[in-house]
């Protein structure tokens, strides 16, 4: 392995405090099921069968955990900051692609779109105007907030 391989599983592994985290995908063989390696965190995904062993969560199971967590988190601080009496938040997820022409509200309309249904359970004695802010703030999710910008991903080789 070269130095540069190297460099970047010890960057998964570790890090300084308050760093982000590199996050390493590994997999051995023609087989699915790929480690994830974040920090000192270790999750595995795959794919159902018959394709996969269902070892584990699939990519977009994956991407739709980073929204939900996300979201989770954002109204958390939010309702902490105001002090508002937020007890939980569940917030429930579901990935699909569309044919675009089926989506009245997608500037797409040809090909497929996808869609993320994001339904967000609020818990405690909130009042009506808390609970629509507390939606509108779920909007400002730094990883709603990504999914929904242009993303440049750049892709190179490490020999």
């Amino acid at each position: 392995m070269d130095d540069s391989a190297t460099n970047t599983q010890n960057a998964a592994r570790g890090g300084e405090p308050g760093e982000p985290r590199v996050v390493m995908v590994r997999s051995e063989g023609d087989t699915l099921g790929p480690e994830i390696i974040i920090g000192p965190h270790h999750l595995q995904a795959d794919e159902p069968g018959p394709v996969g062993e269902d070892a584990g969560p699939t990519p977009y199971n994956l991407l739709a955990a980073a929204l939900g967590a996300c979201t989770s988190m954002t109204l958390a601080l939010y309702a902490g900051r105001k002090k508002w009496p937020l007890e939980s938040v569940t917030v429930v997820l579901r990935h699909e692609k569309l044919h675009a022409r089926d989506c009245a509200d997608c500037e797409t309309k040809e090909g497929r779109v996808d869609r993320i249904e994001r339904a967000i359970e609020l818990g405690g004695p909130l009042t009506a105007e808390q609970r629509q802010r507390l939606l509108e703030i779920a909007d400002r999710c730094p990883v709603k907030r990504t999914l929904a910008s242009e993303i440049l991903i750049q892709s190179r080789l490490v020999e």
